[in-house]
């Protein structure tokens, strides 16, 4: 296997690209927010994902998993606490604010779960 260098300067560097992925993806919130944080906080991890071609996979199945859980949370707390289509037909406002209470909270779960860590 022979690596071609270009010279900058005084220095040669390899030319090293980065295979392209020929499958198209479209990442979600969750994608998102983890691709952001990589990039932002973690840059030793992000590079070596990028570099290892598995940064693809790491994000959609992160999105994937925090969709999952996000569900998964949003059913049981409600179920928890009571929140019934009844109570939507009888009074919106109040099942309005509860589930956004719920969603905030499970929001937040995820986030230090699965997004910041």
């Amino acid at each position: 296997m022979n690596i071609e260098y270009s010279k900058q300067g005084d220095y040669y560097i390899p030319n090293i690209v980065a295979q392209k992925n020929t499958k198209d993806f479209i990442l979600g919130k969750y994608g998102r927010m983890r691709l952001r944080y990589l990039k932002e906080h973690k840059k030793a991890e992000y590079t070596i994902l990028l570099m290892n071609n598995k940064l693809q996979s790491h994000l959609i199945e992160t999105d994937e998993s925090a969709n999952k859980r996000f569900e998964l949370l949003m059913q049981q707390l409600a179920g928890r606490e009571n929140i019934t289509e009844e109570l939507k037909a009888n009074n919106q406002m109040e099942w309005v604010a509860k589930m956004n209470n719920i969603k905030n909270r499970v929001e937040e779960i995820i986030v230090n779960e699965l997004i910041y860590v």
